[in-house]
Order: C-alpha cells, then sequence, then structure tokens
C-alpha cells in the first residue's frame, strides 16, 4: 500500500520535473525568445500606469520557462548535492577547496543575502576560510539563474565574461584573505565550534518521493524570497526604460569613467538578484557600455546589506578585505573587456 501511494506522488513529480526540462529543451529548438522583447520607444504611446502591467506581462510571457527551469533545477541540487562531502573537502591549503568552492557556487540559485547563512554553515562544518570567500563571491554573480538570465536578456558574450570574471575575482579574494593573519584567526574560532558530526542522517534513507517533494519545496520556497522583490525591481525598470534620457546615459555610462561609476551604483548602493541584469539590459538599450555593463553585473558581493550581514560571521576586516578585491577586480576586468572587444 505505502508503495502504490508512493509512485502516486512520484509519477506527478517527475513528469512535472520533465515538463519543464522539455519547455526549455523547446524553447531552443524553436529559437523562442526567453527574453522580454520590449524596447524603450514602445513605452511611448503608453500611459504612466500602463507602463508597469505591461512590461511585466512582456517578462512573464518570454521568462516563465527559464525561472521554472532555474528555481526547479536550483531545489534538485540543493536536494541532492553531497553537502558534507564538499565541506570536509574545502580545506584553505587544499586546492581542491578553491575549486569545489567555486563550482559548487553557482548551483545555488540564491542572491547575496541569502548567501549568507549558507556561507556561514559551509565555514562552521569545517571549510577553509579561502575556499568559503570563494564561494561566497561566486554564487550571487554566477549561479544557474544569474547566468542563464544573463545570457538570455543580454547576451552569451557578457555571461561568459561575467562567469570567468567572477571566478578569477572570488578565486584571487579568497586566496588572499586566506593568507591573512585575521582570516586564520576567524578560520580557527570557527573550528572550535564544529560538530561531532556533520551529517547525522542517512539521506539514501529517504524515499525518492519525498526527497523530490523537498527540492520542490525549496525551489518554491527561493521563489517566494526573490519573485516578490524581483518583481518590484521590475517595475522600477520599466519606468527607467520609459523614461531615462538616452543623452544621460551616454554620457555618463560609456568609457573608462563610466565603468568607474557601473561598479559604485551596481555595488553599494545593492541591485536585487535578477533586478540587474533587466536593469542592466535597460540601460545597455539606452546607450551604456558593455564594458560598463560587466562592472555593474560584478557589484552583487560588495553590495551595504551582504557586507553588513557577513561581518556578523566573520568580522569587517575579512569583509572589507573581500569588498575592495571585488570592488578592484570589477573596475580592472570591466576596463579589459571593454578594451579587449573594443566596447569601451
Amino acid at each position: 500500500m505505502n508503495g502504490v501511494r508512493s509512485w502516486s506522488r512520484l509519477l506527478p513529480i517527475l513528469s512535472f520535473i520533465v515538463v519543464v526540462y522539455a519547455l526549455l529543451v523547446w524553447s531552443r529548438i524553436s529559437a523562442y525568445s526567453l527574453a522580454p522583447t520590449m524596447e524603450p520607444q514602445d513605452f511611448s504611446n503608453l500611459s504612466w500606469y500602463e507602463i508597469p502591467f505591461y512590461y511585466l506581462y512582456d517578462y512573464f510571457s518570454h521568462g516563465t520557462i527559464c525561472l521554472l527551469f532555474a528555481f526547479t533545477t536550483a531545489g534538485l541540487v540543493y536536494e541532492f548535492a553531497p553537502k558534507s562531502w564538499f565541506t570536509r573537502h574545502m580545506g584553505s591549503s587544499m586546492l581542491s577547496g578553491y575549486i569545489l568552492g567555486a563550482l559548487f557556487a553557482p548551483l545555488f540559485t540564491v542572491c547575496s543575502c541569502t548567501m549568507i547563512p549558507i556561507f556561514a554553515g559551509i565555514l562552521y562544518s569545517g571549510a577553509g576560510i579561502g575556499p568559503a570567500i570563494t564561494f561566497l563571491l561566486m554564487a550571487p554573480a554566477t549561479n544557474i539563474l544569474t547566468i542563464l538570465v544573463t545570457g538570455e536578456f543580454i547576451s552569451w558574450e557578457v555571461a561568459g565574461a561575467r562567469f570567468l570574471a567572477s571566478l578569477a575575482t572570488a578565486l584571487f579574494a579568497g586566496t588572499i584573505i586566506s593568507k591573512t593573519a585575521f582570516g586564520k584567526k576567524v578560520e580557527e574560532e570557527k573550528r572550535t565550534d564544529l560538530p561531532q558530526d556533520i551529517s547525522s542522517v542517512e539521506e539514501n534513507s529517504i524515499p525518492l518521493d519525498e526527497r523530490l517533494v523537498s527540492a520542490l519545496r525549496f525551489g518554491g520556497f527561493l521563489a517566494k524570497q526573490i519573485l516578490p522583490y524581483f518583481i518590484a525591481g521590475l517595475v522600477v525598470v520599466s519606468y527607467v526604460t520609459a523614461y531615462t534620457p538616452k543623452e544621460l546615459v551616454e554620457g555618463y555610462l560609456t568609457g573608462v569613467r563610466g565603468v568607474l561609476l557601473a561598479s559604485i551604483i551596481g555595488g553599494p548602493l545593492y541591485t536585487p538578484t535578477l533586478v540587474e541584469v533587466a536593469l542592466g539590459r535597460s540601460l545597455l538599450g539606452l546607450g551604456m557600455s558593455k564594458a560598463a555593463l560587466l562592472s555593474w553585473l560584478m557589484g552583487q558581493p560588495y553590495d551595504i546589506p551582504n557586507m553588513m550581514a557577513t561581518s556578523k560571521v566573520v568580522g569587517w576586516k575579512v569583509v572589507l578585505s573581500y569588498a575592495l578585491i571585488a570592488w578592484a577586480c570589477s573596475i580592472s576586468f570591466g576596463t579589459l573587456y571593454g578594451i579587449l572587444t573594443s566596447s569601451l
């Protein structure tokens, strides 16, 4: 009887997952756009109160497949990834620790502030400060959802540049901080509070249907956390797209000065996950350079809410160190990308 009940739950869940992935494959085969198609001139005949409704409809009529895929994948990865194994192999003295921190981070589809508890859990579970910082800086800027949305909404060239630049930044910051006296002190302090048994529950003993339900619930949890702020951000983006003078963007968000300004407004002032992609796309359409856009997109790890929350875990010396490194790298890689692609 229990077997029949288990299969009656398992089949609908598996069917849902298959449909979500099939829709994404279909969208790629049919060249269906997952990005909104409205341009600044499309808003000219709309009243001010109509603008957000039209923009939201345009967005979700194209982006729902992308979001379903990303949140479903995030839930599956979070549920089935062997977390305890990863944390046991993420010491600061091991190259594998940095590789795991960099590769594991993109699997978590969360914003910068939501990353803090996961970062703290990894640090307290035995990971070194270096790999943990690498993980912290990689996840918000290069997780599955942000890279997929960046590629679909802006371009895969920018998405690739964003991934490589963020990877280099995260590895550099993690390595530098792991060599500092205050970084080593934080690492030692956290290890004194380590639990003797990291994983007291045998995940393999949990039925598959229950784990899949848990995965989808986690995906839904992320959606509840992210989407309300995302929608509010899209409303702001719709007005920015409709009313920002093109001459203003072309005058201040191009050249080296544009890269520097983008690194400031894209980081400390904080733009929620995904909203920075939509807003960046709008600014790009208004004349923002691709170099400034890359610098803008790399700003998430050193936003003010993130730094304040992280300081409660590792202290301000670590926080200010990785923030300054991330800021300098956003300027450097933005400028370098602009020079290499002639997009300053």
